[in-house]
């Protein structure tokens, strides 16, 4: 008599909205990872421009059944700011990555989370205890480690993921301004388009023909980049943002590993110090979030 075989268990809501969330992380170090290749033949404005076409055709792929509808916004300020900064940010960091290791530059855009706790204290007024304020210090000289001013390994370079990260965490406020009544894909398909539409104004000054490889190289960045948005998309309907933090670095872990494999890059003992306190500090104050009495937040803006 056969017996019979045990049936998988599915994943709970959260469990499948933490493995989305690590798939797209993963998908966003695979992004840099190329765009740092890309960055070494041509223009990073140009590989930019390369990655947010590519997001803009797959969005109008994916929602041009809606997009007429998707495209209507009780926020058109707010949503342009927001796709703004979410571009200064992707080109922040890639022209940073075409100069320093991937593992450096990530290691320093994870202050971005450190940056929302101070910006939504000093914009919409959140509280934040002087433990959690202690925490984002500790993150900042956690970068500074990693950067080394003053020293003569110095790049000046290296001060750009700082700038990326600290335009995504204005981007991450301006998000919350949006409130729960916008579509989520209102705001992915602003976030194409924009894109897409800031990069090609600035690539005529950049261009230079790729080869067919490279052009191929430069859609598959693109829809990488793409696809990671639409399943953090997809695991914000399924965990709330709190479960999701941590998951952001695992990009560091994915973003190590691209840069030894593919660029001969292993981070020096400095960098590891200074990674491992960002990351500390990070999740330090992502449990003293969690711990805290709940607060109001602001809801959208009239």
């Amino acid at each position: 008599m056969p017996v019979p075989r045990p049936r998988a268990l599915p994943l709970s809501q959260e469990a499948s909205g933490v493995a989305l969330a690590l798939v797209a992380v993963a998908l966003f170090a695979s992004m840099d990872a190329m765009s740092k290749g890309l960055s070494q033949r041509y223009d990073p404005f140009m590989v930019t421009w390369a990655r947010y076409l590519s997001q803009a055709v797959l969005v109008v792929l994916i929602l041009s059944p809606r997009i007429r509808t998707l495209g209507r916004t009780r926020y058109p300020l707010i949503q342009l700011v927001r796709s703004a900064l979410i571009f200064g940010a992707t080109l922040c960091f890639f022209v940073a990555v075409a100069h320093v290791p991937l593992a450096n530059a990530t290691a320093v855009f994870e202050v971005a989370p450190l940056m929302i706790t101070a910006l939504a204290a000093l914009i919409l007024k959140e509280q934040v205890g002087p433990r959690r304020w202690a925490g984002v210090a500790a993150g900042f000289v956690g970068a500074m480690i990693v950067i080394r001013p003053g020293l003569s390994v110095f790049q000046p370079m290296a001060v750009l993921p700082m700038l990326a990260a600290f335009c995504y965490a204005l981007h991450a406020i301006a998000t919350r301004f949006l409130g729960r009544d916008e579509n989520p894909w209102t705001t992915f398909l602003y976030s194409g388009a924009i894109g897409a539409i800031c990069a090609s104004f600035l690539v005529p000054f950049h261009w230079s023909t790729p080869t067919i490889e490279d052009a191929l190289l430069m859609t598959l960045c693109g829809a990488v980049g793409g696809t990671g948005q639409l399943l953090l998309i997809l695991a914000f309907a399924r965990a709330s943002a709190a479960t999701l933090a941590p998951t952001t670095y695992f990009g560091l872990l994915m973003a190590t590993m691209w840069g030894y494999v593919f660029f001969g890059d292993a981070p020096d003992l400095w960098t590891v110090l200074g990674a491992a306190v960002i990351v500390g500090s990070g999740l330090y104050v992502w449990w003293r979030d969690q711990t805290r009495p709940p607060a109001r937040s602001p809801g959208p803006l009239p």
